[in-house]
């Protein structure tokens, strides 16, 4: 296998998936290389947090190709248990423990899997909650906590598994404007440190400052990917052009 293959995450080649007559995703084919960070953008509706959800076997394509940190996600063999433990997600509500305090909830599944002892999950999680700015927070109820604080936890909970890759769907659509920058500053972190991430998302303003690329889907389709000065500065696509005159000037 070459350098440049080895150094591709996610490979996705011809992915169509339907729900009936309604077919959300048509040849979906991209690649996505350690340490980039892709934000997905485009209209409700068209694709986008399907296609991140088939990354970790929530959802199954029909037919095409998946394979994350070179395991093939359509081979029976493969374990995608084993993958997941590689692929922290974080969703667009929280599905956090609301009957276990903060630490708990970040200690959880380290422990549960057997990836650490209870000490070092602590230790651990203890540090996410600096890395978070909730340090303070540790030992409350997560039902104490703003919806920003729970997205934040959630991410740190994320990151507990110590993954490579970092999945975001929508993480900031279901709370107030105000609380928003403070999980956008946690994840412009993230993508500072190097982490392989893919986000979905309607902020726009943060797609540009951390994307090394975006990619535009329309009705389950890729219409147009590229770095964040060409896609927001000179868009190709009709459909994007139409798209971004709209909700950047919402």
């Amino acid at each position: 296998m070459s350098e440049a293959q080895t150094n591709v995450k996610v490979h996705v080649d011809k992915v169509n998936k339907s729900y009936g007559s309604n077919h959300v995703l048509r040849d979906i084919s991209l690649d996505i290389k350690q340490n980039e960070v892709v934000v997905m953008i485009g209209p409700s509706g068209s694709g986008k947090s399907t296609f991140l959800r088939m990354l970790n076997q929530l959802e199954t394509p029909d037919n095409g190709t998946i394979v994350v940190d070179g395991y093939d996600l359509s081979d029976k063999k493969t374990d995608i248990n084993k993958v997941r433990e590689n692929i922290g997600m974080v969703f667009q509500n929280f599905n956090l423990f609301n009957n276990y305090t903060v630490l708990e909830n970040i200690m959880l599944a380290p422990v549960e899997l057997g990836k650490m002892d209870k000490d070092k999950a602590e230790k651990k999680a203890r540090e996410l909650l600096e890395t978070v700015g909730l340090a303070e927070k540790a030992d409350v109820s997560v039902n104490s906590l703003s919806g920003g604080q729970k997205q934040r936890i959630a991410i740190a909970r994320a990151l507990a598994m110590e993954p490579d890759i970092m999945l975001f769907d929508e993480p900031t659509s279901a709370l107030d404007p105000e609380m928003v920058g403070d999980v956008l500053d946690v994840m412009k972190d993230l993508a500072d440190s190097g982490m392989t991430m893919i986000i979905v998302t309607h902020e726009m303003g943060f797609a540009k400052q951390v994307a090394d690329r975006v990619v535009f889907f329309e009705s389950g389709k890729i219409q147009e990917s590229g770095e964040p000065e060409q896609v927001f500065a000179a868009p190709k696509n009709a459909r994007l052009k139409e798209f971004l005159g709209k909700v950047m000037h919402a």
